[in-house]
């Protein structure tokens, strides 16, 4: 940003007891709360100019311990700058790069990255559509006869993964519990009629028992006939 801009930076989070500071890293400053660098107003920390030295990091961090990302705010004394997101970019997301001058508008200008270039667009403006983590890098820009901008790191992130489909979850359960209640009853009707099948089997008789049997009774018959 240009020097002598007003500058509102706030810590948000749905739970409001967590007791958020901000504070900042600067060339001059380590860890340094709003009250030594800005006016606080209520969640807020205010600079009413910013100033070269305000350039640093900035982040909120609460009593508990946990703290928010960090982001880096460059304040030039110069006529150029380069306005960029200062949150990491999800990856597949579309992200539009604004060289300003000072005290003019739509400039033509040229877009570099880790000091190659990259465009070049007659209105200051460069898109890069769909982001990936090779977009990921240092970029600066030039506006002939008015010179270049600070540099400013864009950060890529990859995109969080979406949540499970709840469908598939009944889904997954309403089969778990089938299975449970009915591999129990499937294997015990198995166990049943294989005991059954194996206690018929032993009841049944031999063919050479059969034919013991009969020839017994035949041995029988016959020594009766023979005592008439």
């Amino acid at each position: 940003m240009f020097g002598g801009e007003f500058v509102s930076l706030s810590c948000e989070e749905d739970d409001s007891s967590a007791g958020w500071t901000l504070r900042r890293n600067t060339s001059r400053e380590i860890r340094a709360e709003c009250e030594e660098w800005g006016a606080a107003a209520d969640s807020s920390c205010n600079i009413s100019s910013v100033l070269t030295w305000d350039s640093g990091v900035y982040w909120c961090e609460s009593r508990e311990g946990p703290i928010s990302n960090m982001v880096n705010l460059t304040v030039t004394g110069g006529s150029v700058i380069l306005q960029s997101p200062v949150l990491p970019v999800m990856e597949g997301d579309d992200v539009t790069l604004l060289c300003e001058e000072k005290n003019s508008f739509n400039l033509p200008a040229a877009f570099y990255k880790d000091g190659f270039l990259v465009g070049n667009d007659t209105t200051g403006h460069m898109t890069i559509q769909h982001v990936s983590r090779s977009d990921e890098g240092l970029y600066k820009c030039d506006i002939s006869g008015h010179g270049e901008s600070p540099s400013s790191w864009i950060t890529v992130t990859g995109r969080p993964a979406p949540p499970p489909d709840p469908t598939s979850i009944n889904l997954v359960f309403k089969v778990v519990c089938y299975l449970l209640v009915f591999c129990p009853y499937f294997i015990s009707t198995l166990l049943m009629v294989s005991l059954y099948r194996h206690r018929a089997k032993a009841s049944l008789p031999t063919q050479a028992e059969q034919r013991l049997t009969e020839d017994f009774h035949n041995i029988v018959e016959v020594t009766t006939e023979h005592h008439f």
